[in-house]
């Protein structure tokens, strides 16, 4: 039993042992805790707002390929449209417009035959008469043959690596091409997103190491915790406790501010798409300027189509600053959110836009707001850039399903394909994803008619967006002073 009282005394604590214990065990267990909380949600919290960065960045490089293209088909279209599918003339006056637009230090246009031959390759002329069918990159991704498929099916994006023509090195490229199908070419032209990777790491670094830092700082906040502790006793050790949690709410504090940081960061990246726009303007005017000096009277078209990217330019950055939140849906509700918006629309556009509203008294909840607002936007901007109509009708009213957004336009319809498949247009899937979120309903209605042809058949496009009624609030659930404002 001896030995048993000696193990008694080994273990037995003294009473500042225990207050030491009693006061450091609860503290050195939340602060790891909090500390692996904190650091688990803002490595999450950094990693989704760098993959938010990563696909802007992506997507502000498709922009700019689209706004190449475009130049380069408005060079050609002339040409292109007027040839046969065997006049040979004009197919070596298109290769040879094409082969002399470059732009940047490894920007050209490229064009292959639908048999996988390169026809235009200013930068890589070895590839010039040659068949490349079945060409791969190093990853093994087809390129020649893929970018055939894809102009075949009407055009589209493919990314693969590709050997840079300024200094040779393999670089990611992301390519749009099309289809000329009277002549079966592939027209396009691709950028490197090397700066795009490049930009996406040196972010994921610095998050790293930010977080590296917060868990340094945290333990070295426990430890100087544990010794106050243990050197000043109780009373310190509560102090310490205060002071512990209020550099822990710091700490939340300067996490929140790198996240709205980052936020800020992404929006300007978003604002800097407007320089992609301008790049196809200078791009235009430059071209304008040297057909005016060897005086070809195409240049005005050049300067035309400059100044109507330079307005439309001007146009997104008012139309970004105001779609980021407009205060006049959370100020006034969405009836006065709408008529600003339809006003805008029939002002920018002069396309006449009729609007019809039905006064809620504020019963529609916030998401179902925002919902329909966004669902407005996005088909004026569809009407706007594709219907080619000069009358639109926006009416908003109750139903026994609930809130009905109807918008329907006089345009020339929808293509074939969308109306097969809505989910293949952007807009349309937009608007098919934010109306599924409320668990409501997307009803498209179109009618596919050219205005060349005369005919007197129903055309336009109607666009009908219901919100159930789970997303009307009830009467009591709105302040007094709000239902005198419209939802």
């Amino acid at each position: 039993m001896a030995w048993m009282d000696s193990l008694r005394g080994v273990f037995r604590l003294s009473y500042s042992q225990k207050v030491f214990l009693l006061a450091t065990v609860p503290l050195v267990l939340a602060v790891s805790a909090v500390s692996f909380l904190v650091l688990t949600q803002s490595r999450q919290l950094a990693e989704r707002e760098i993959e938010a960065l990563e696909t802007q960045l992506i997507d502000a490089k498709r922009e700019e390929l689209l706004n190449y293209l475009s130049i380069a088909r408005t060079a050609i279209v002339n040409i292109y449209g007027r040839a046969a599918p065997d006049d040979e003339a004009a197919k070596l006056e298109v290769t040879q417009i094409l082969s002399s637009l470059l732009y940047g230090q490894d920007g050209y246009f490229f064009v292959y035959d639908y048999d996988g031959n390169a026809l235009v390759s200013p930068r890589q002329t070895y590839l010039i008469g040659k068949n490349w069918s079945g060409l791969t990159d190093d990853n093994g991704v087809a390129i020649t043959d893929e970018l055939i498929r894809i102009a075949r099916n009407g055009g589209g994006y493919h990314a693969f690596t590709w050997s840079k023509p300024s200094n040779g090195e393999p670089g990611r490229m992301a390519a749009y091409v099309i289809g000329l199908q009277d002549w079966k070419w592939v027209m396009g032209t691709g950028i490197f997103i090397d700066d795009v990777l490049d930009t996406v790491a040196m972010a994921r670094a610095d998050v790293e190491e930010r977080i590296q830092r917060t868990f340094f700082l945290v333990i070295l906040i426990s430890v100087l915790a544990v010794l106050g502790v243990f050197l000043s006793g109780m009373i310190l050790n509560l102090r310490e406790r205060r002071l512990a949690d209020a550099k822990l709410k710091n700490l939340t504090q300067r996490i929140i501010d790198t996240q709205e940081e980052e936020r800020g960061r992404v929006a300007r990246e978003l604002h800097d798409s407007i320089s992609q726009i301008l790049v196809g303007v200078r791009y235009a005017l430059e071209l304008a300027r040297r057909r005016i000096q060897k005086g070809d009277t195409r240049a005005a078209e050049n300067l035309d189509s400059g100044i109507d990217s330079l307005g439309g330019a001007i146009q997104e950055v008012r139309r970004i600053s105001r779609d980021l939140r407009p205060g006049v849906l959370d100020d006034l509700g969405l009836g006065p959110a709408l008529k600003a918006l339809a006003d805008d629309f029939a002002q920018r556009t002069n396309i006449k836009t009729d609007l019809e509203t039905a006064v809620f008294r504020n019963r529609l909840d916030k998401d179902a707001k925002i919902a329909l607002y966004r669902i407005a936007q996005e088909a004026l901007t569809n009407i706007e850039r594709h219907s080619e109509a000069n009358t639109v009708s926006i009416s908003l009213f109750g139903g026994r399903s609930g809130a009905i957004l109807r918008i329907s336009d006089n345009g020339i319809g929808l293509p074939a394909r969308i109306r097969t498949d809505p989910s293949s247009g952007l807009g349309l899937r937009n608007m098919q994803e934010r109306i599924d979120q409320l668990d409501g309903t997307l009803r498209l209605v179109s009618h596919r008619q050219s205005r060349n042809t005369g005919a007197d058949i129903e055309h336009g496009t109607v666009i009908e967006a219901t919100v159930p009624l789970t997303h009307m609030l009830h009467p009591q659930a709105s302040r007094p002073a709000d239902r005198k404002t419209a939802s």
